[in-house]
C-alpha cells in the first residue's frame, strides 16, 4: 500500500469527516445517477464513482458500494439499470425500494477487481466509522478489528480524534492497535506498545491476533508478544475455572430439583424410590403436551407455555405420587427390599406407558425468547437457560424450606422424620402425612421435568439419566436435610464438571462415586446428619 494510495483514501473520506450532514435532496439525486452510471463503466470508471460517491458522505450511498463489494450489484445490459440482487428480486440501490425489471432485462453482475474492492470496503469503513450512530460507529471498529487493513490507519486516526463515546473509543483505539501489528511499514516502537493494547482490549480474539502476529514479528518483538501471550494464558486459566465453576453450578441446581424431592421421601418415609426419575420424565411430558396445546390454540402464549406449565406438572405428578402411595407403597412399609423392587416395577410400567401414548422417539420443547441465547459477564459465557434454571431451583429450594418450617403439613413432616411411633402418639395421622410427603416430592420432581426440557432430550428414559446423581446427592449431603441436598448437589456438580476434562463424563462419575463410597465409611449419615432420637438410635 504506497502513501499516494493511502492518502488519496483519506481525501475519499474527508467530506464526510468534516461535513457529516453536509447534504440534501440535490445530492440525494447527484447519488441516484452515480450509481446508476455504473452500469456502463469501466473499472477505472468505477474507481472514480466509488471516489465520488464517498465524497458525498451520505450513508445513503453505504447499500450500493457493499453490494458492489459483495457481488450483488447488477446491471442490465440493454439499459444500464443498475439494481441490488436480493434472492430472486431485485431492489433500487439507494432507497431499497422493490423495482420491477424491464420486460427482456437481462441483469449481469458489475464485475470489480481487488484493489477497487479495498477501495470501496476503506470508503465505506469512513462513512460508518463517523456515523452519527454510536452502534454503527462500534461495529465498524469491530469489523476493523476482526479484519484489519493498514490502508485504513490514517481514518480511525481521524475518528478516534473526534470520538466522545468512551466505548467506541475504545474499540477503535484496540482496532488501530490491530492494525498497527498486522502492518509491514509499522515501526518496533509502535508494535511494541500496540502488544498491550491488543492484550487488554481484545477480548477472547487477544490470543489468537498475537499467536499471529508473533508468527511474522521479528527478534526484537518476540519477548513482548511472548510475555503478553503468558499472561494471558494465565488468565484464560482462571477464567476457565471459572466457567467450569458456573457449569457446575448449573449442572447442581439440575440435580437439586432433581433430588430434593427424593430427599424428603426418602427421609420421611425412609422409601428407596425407584419411579422416582419417572416423576421427572412425566413432568417433562407435560410441559410439552401443555405447550403442544397453547400452538395449536393460543399462540400468543407461547413465550408463557413453561411458566403454565410448571403448575399443571406438579398438579399431574403430585397427583401420580399420591396414587402411588396409597395403591402400592403402603402396604410395603419396613420393607425396604419389597419396596425398592415394587418401585423399580412402577417406573418400568409409566416408561412402557409413555412409550406407547408418545412413542420412542424425542420430543421438543421450544425455548420462550426470554430463555434464549447467552451474554458474556465479566469473560463468562452464561446461557439464558441455565441462568434462569439456577435461579428456579433456589426458589424451589427456598419455598420448600418455607412449607417445611412455616406450615402445618411441615411441622407434622419433620416429625414424622425424627420420631415416627411419638408422631403418630401425639395425634398426627402419620398415613395422611406419608401420602402427601410423597405427592410433594413427585410434584418437585415434575418442576425438574419442566426445566429439564431446556436442556435435554424428551423421551421415555429421561428420568433415568437423573436417579442415580439424585441417590448420590441426597446421601452425600444427608438423608432428609434439605441444606445437605443442595450443598451435596453443588458439590457433586463443580466436581463433575472438574473432572471431565480430565477423565472423562463416564469415568469421572465412577471417580465421584468411589469418592462418595469413602466419604460414606467415614460419615455414614452424610454432610448434615438429622437429629432426632429415632435417628439416633
Amino acid at each position: 500500500m504506497t502513501i499516494l494510495r493511502a492518502i488519496r483514501l483519506v481525501l475519499m473520506a474527508l467530506p464526510f469527516l468534516i461535513f457529516p450532514n453536509a447534504h440534501g435532496q440535490d445530492a440525494s439525486a447527484d447519488i441516484s445517477a452515480l450509481v446508476q452510471s455504473m452500469g456502463k463503466a469501466s473499472l477505472k470508471e468505477l474507481g472514480q464513482i466509488v471516489t465520488e460517491l464517498a465524497a458525498t458522505g451520505d450513508t445513503s450511498v453505504v447499500p450500493a458500494l457493499q453490494a458492489l463489494a459483495d457481488g450483488t450489484l447488477y446491471a442490465d445490459k440493454t439499459t444500464g439499470l443498475v439494481a441490488i440482487q436480493r434472492g430472486s428480486a431485485y431492489v433500487d440501490p439507494v432507497s431499497g425500494e422493490a423495482i420491477d425489471p424491464p420486460e427482456g432485462a437481462d441483469f449481469a453482475r458489475i464485475r470489480i477487481n481487488n484493489s477497487l474492492r479495498r477501495d470501496v470496503s476503506v470508503a465505506v469503513s469512513g462513512m460508518t466509522l463517523m456515523s452519527e450512530s454510536a452502534a454503527t460507529r462500534l461495529s465498524a471498529a469491530n469489523a476493523f478489528m476482526a479484519k484489519p487493513d493498514p490502508a485504513i490507519l490514517p481514518l480511525l486516526d481521524e475518528a478516534i480524534a473526534e470520538e466522545t463515546d468512551a466505548n467506541v473509543l475504545k474499540a477503535m483505539q484496540t482496532a488501530r492497535a490491530v492494525t498497527i501489528l498486522a502492518s509491514d511499514d509499522a515501526s518496533i516502537d509502535d508494535k511494541s506498545a500496540a502488544v498491550p493494547q491488543v492484550a487488554a482490549n481484545a477480548g477472547r480474539a487477544a490470543i489468537t491476533i498475537l499467536t499471529g502476529a508473533l508468527n511474522s514479528a521479528p527478534e526484537e518483538l518476540r519477548p513482548t508478544i511472548q510475555s503478553a501471550l503468558a499472561g494471558l494464558e494465565q488468565e484464560r486459566a482462571v477464567w476457565g475455572a471459572l466457567q467450569n465453576v458456573w457449569f457446575g453450578i448449573s449442572l447442581g441446581s439440575v440435580l437439586l430439583l432433581a433430588a430434593i424431592g427424593l430427599a424428603i421421601t426418602f427421609g420421611v418415609m425412609g422409601v428407596i424410590n425407584m419411579a422416582h426419575g419417572e416423576m421427572v420424565m412425566l413432568g417433562a411430558y407435560t410441559t410439552f403436551m401443555v405447550q403442544l396445546v397453547i400452538r395449536q390454540n393460543f399462540p400468543g402464549l407461547l413465550d408463557y407455555s413453561l411458566l403454565i406449565a410448571l403448575p399443571c406438572a406438579f398438579l399431574v405428578t403430585g397427583a401420580i405420587g399420591v396414587g402411588i402411595e396409597r395403591g402400592v407403597i403402603r402396604w410395603l412399609y419396613g420393607r425396604p427390599l419389597e419396596t425398592l423392587l415394587a418401585t423399580w416395577g412402577i417406573s418400568l410400567i409409566l416408561q412402557q406407558t409413555v412409550r406407547s401414548i408418545f412413542g420412542p422417539t424425542n420430543q421438543m420443547v421450544i425455548a420462550p425468547t426470554w430463555m434464549s441465547g447467552s451474554t458474556e459477564f465479566f469473560g463468562l459465557s452464561i446461557t439464558y437457560g441455565r441462568f434462569w434454571i439456577v435461579i428456579f431451583a433456589l426458589i424451589v429450594f427456598f419455598m420448600l424450606l418455607l412449607v417445611l418450617n412455616r406450615t402445618p403439613l411441615g411441622l407434622q413432616m419433620r416429625a414424622v422424620t425424627q420420631n415416627r411411633r411419638m408422631a403418630s402418639a401425639m395425634g398426627i395421622r402419620t398415613p395422611f402425612v406419608d401420602a402427601m410427603t410423597f405427592g410433594l416430592g413427585s410434584g418437585i420432581a415434575g418442576l425438574a421435568g419442566v426445566a429439564l426440557t431446556q436442556i435435554d432430550n424428551i423421551s421415555p428414559n429421561l428420568g433415568q439419566n437423573y436417579i442415580i446423581d439424585s441417590f448420590m446427592v441426597v446421601v452425600f449431603g444427608g438423608v432428609g436435610n434439605l441444606w445437605g441436598t443442595l450443598v451435596g448437589a453443588l458439590t457433586l456438580g463443580v466436581a463433575n464438571k472438574f473432572l471431565e476434562p480430565y477423565a472423562g463424563a463416564v469415568l469421572g462419575k465412577i471417580l465421584i462415586l468411589v469418592l462418595i463410597i469413602l466419604f460414606i465409611q467415614r460419615r455414614p449419615r452424610g454432610l448434615f446428619a438429622l437429629k432426632g432420637r429415632a435417628v439416633e438410635q
